[in-house]
């Protein structure tokens, strides 16, 4: 297979052959990048380019890896038992699969994404690891064992919040999306807005990206808030050429709120250069 662009997500070149190398080598992928950079959209739309199932297993920090494989219900199984249900005779009724389960089970092949990894407590990515490498895994309490069908297509995504054992990273191939530099950003933009006026994106970028480089901020604006703050100045859009003037109107100037997501870091845009 090979992934490419679609009419509603924009990927680069280096992503495009990053997913490619990864489902060659069939290894999971792991996408690092700041967040809003599209690495859990690219699993929906890889899905949705391949018309397959995505199963998307969300992680918290309270997260474990046993509830990937499946989950045993044995509060209801000793429910049942009180009221005397023939339920209890048979535990499979208890047991509830996981996103691996499901994946490894599925008719078709699937892509499997894991994301937010790093949420999770330190061990959890090595808890995987038998089942990401065999693609298979024992259910104790039934005594089956659970093979993949077939090796389903997995996307792991992390924040960079935790640092990730080694011996995870081995066993997958791994690809940092780099910010969309100035030409990647306005073919997002034609995506989500087509008929929008190219003053206003140049404009829009030129203004966006001196807020990237406003120094000490705590959280640079990303894609999505781009976009975001995009479909506000559609709603009443400034006469061209004078973005930078209708935005430094008292009352507009909450709109940087679709950038800017600290209140420190709003005395920032006075360093913005004049236009």
């Amino acid at each position: 297979m090979s992934f490419s662009s679609t009419d509603t997500y924009i990927v680069s070149n280096a992503l495009q052959l990053a997913v490619d190398a990864a489902v060659a080598l069939e290894k999971p992928l792991l996408l690092k990048g700041e967040p809003g950079t599209g690495k859990t959209r690219l699993a929906q739309e890889l899905a949705r380019s391949m018309d397959t199932e995505l199963l998307h297993w969300s992680i918290k920090s309270t997260t474990k890896a046993q509830q990937g494989l499946y989950e045993y219900d044995a509060v209801s199984r000793l429910r049942d038992s009180q009221l005397g249900s023939d339920k209890v005779h048979d535990i499979a009724n208890y047991i509830k699969p996981g996103k691996l389960w499901q994946a490894f089970t599925a008719k078709q092949r699937p892509v499997l994404l894991i994301d937010e990894v790093d949420k999770a407590d330190i061990e959890f990515p090595n808890d995987l690891l038998h089942e990401l490498d065999q693609m298979a895994f024992h259910v104790y309490e039934t005594g089956e064992t659970v093979t993949a069908q077939q090796r389903p297509i997995v996307i792991i995504t992390s924040n960079n919040e935790k640092a990730l054992p080694d011996a995870f990273l081995r066993r997958c191939f791994f690809h940092f999306i780099e910010f969309p530099d100035e030409q990647t950003l306005r073919q997002i933009i034609e995506v989500h807005y087509p008929n929008i006026q190219q003053q206003l994106v140049t404009e829009a970028l030129d203004l966006f990206v001196q807020i990237r480089e406003l120094p000490r901020l705590k959280k640079k604006p990303s894609t999505s808030e781009l976009l975001d703050w995009l479909k506000l100045l559609l709603l009443d859009p400034p006469k061209p050429g004078q973005l930078r003037e209708w935005m430094s109107d008292e009352q507009r100037q909450s709109l940087y709120g679709a950038l800017l997501k600290h209140e420190e870091d709003f005395p920032q845009l006075r360093y913005l250069r004049q236009g």
